[in-house]
């Protein structure tokens, strides 16, 4: 289980190695993506709060990164954060998830970002429930829900 220190380590001392990489050119990405998926996860757009289309939704199931598909999140570690976006305390795999330090519009966070294909997803922060106390906090239009197999 990751925990806020685990974050911090990588987020300063570089992330663990993805299982794969998908790079496309941002063309190629603009043409693959709805203008509004373009805007956040790959020009790290944020979505208004209450407004995606997993804030409010419970089924069973995966969350993939909308660009290539990777999971990254399971529905079993989705919970209420009351932010108004999706939020869930563990990714699916320790390498799923990137993190870079964010010192945007004079606030210092930690953006997560599919491991896989650098693409934005949102911050984490160590406000969520325990046992790892941390909250991912997810901009629905950088994810898909992933169908059973």
């Amino acid at each position: 289980m990751l925990t806020w220190n685990d974050v911090i380590k990588y987020t300063n001392n570089g992330n663990p190695a993805p299982d794969k990489r998908v790079e496309k050119t941002e063309d190629e990405w603009r043409r693959q993506l709805t203008p509004e998926q373009f805007q956040i996860a790959r020009l790290k757009g944020t979505e208004r709060a209450g407004t995606g289309e997993f804030c409010e939704r419970h089924e069973p199931g995966l969350y993939g990164c909308v660009c290539c598909g990777t999971p990254l999140f399971d529905s079993r570690v989705k919970f209420e954060s009351g932010t108004g976006w999706p939020s869930f305390t563990q990714p699916v795999k320790n390498n799923a998830i990137k993190y870079e330090k964010d010192s945007s519009y004079g606030m210092i966070r930690v953006e997560i970002m599919c491991n896989t294909c650098d693409a934005h997803q949102g911050h984490v922060f160590p406000d969520g429930p325990e046992p790892s106390g941390l909250r991912y906090c997810v901009n629905s239009a950088s994810m898909q829900l992933l169908e059973e197999e």
